[in-house]
């Protein structure tokens, strides 16, 4: 089993990267987050490897840290989760809010991340609550102080500066305890 890959970057794709170890090049799946920090061609990189192994395939997945490596595990161990479901799991919400939002089993957050629908949030919820708790790097903020803050942190990875977002967020009128729904309302003052 390959655990770890040190090698240089000679391919880099928004899905793969191609990581050349001695003149073999390994073909690994990142989530978003690796694929942001792993540098530019011809440097060298250092991967955390997942081998996922099944009948007709062998598949190495890639990640900056051992909190990332350890949640996309726990990841693929929910029923209906397979590894491309986890990467894009991990791609869609950044490490410390996808594990908040299982502890909290927050069902509307963890069901605004693509191809998680609300049974898959609840499964995650349900199966992980117990799991993820020592992979907490920071402390999650939850209820309405941590929905807001999530929020602008959302609008500013849309491209909204963090004034324009802090001042829509504070005109919003009777705002939502849920992420999304205080989302959507905080993008209409925007639009306004």
């Amino acid at each position: 089993m390959i655990a770890a890959l040190r090698g240089l970057l000679h391919e880099k794709t928004p899905e793969y990267v191609i990581v050349d170890v001695g003149g073999v090049g390994y073909q690994v799946y990142l989530p978003l987050p690796a694929f942001y920090e792993i540098g530019e061609l011809g440097d060298e990189v250092s991967l955390r490897i997942h081998t996922h192994v099944r009948d007709d395939t062998f598949q190495l997945y890639g990640f900056k840290d051992l909190p990332q490596q350890r949640l996309f595990e726990h990841l693929i161990s929910v029923a209906g989760i397979g590894p491309k479901l986890a990467v894009t799991i991990l791609s869609g919400m950044d490490t410390d809010f996808l594990i908040g939002a299982i502890v909290d089993a927050d069902i509307a957050r963890l069901s605004t991340i693509p191809g998680v629908g609300k049974k898959t949030a609840e499964r995650m919820a349900l199966e992980l609550k117990g799991k993820v708790d020592d992979l907490v790097l920071v402390p999650f903020a939850s209820g309405p102080r941590g929905i807001r803050q999530d929020v602008l942190s959302a609008l500013e990875n849309l491209g909204y500066r963090p004034r324009d977002a802090e001042r829509a967020l504070d005109k919003v009128e009777d705002p939502a305890d849920q992420f999304e729904t205080l989302l959507k309302q905080t993008l209409r003052v925007l639009a306004n």
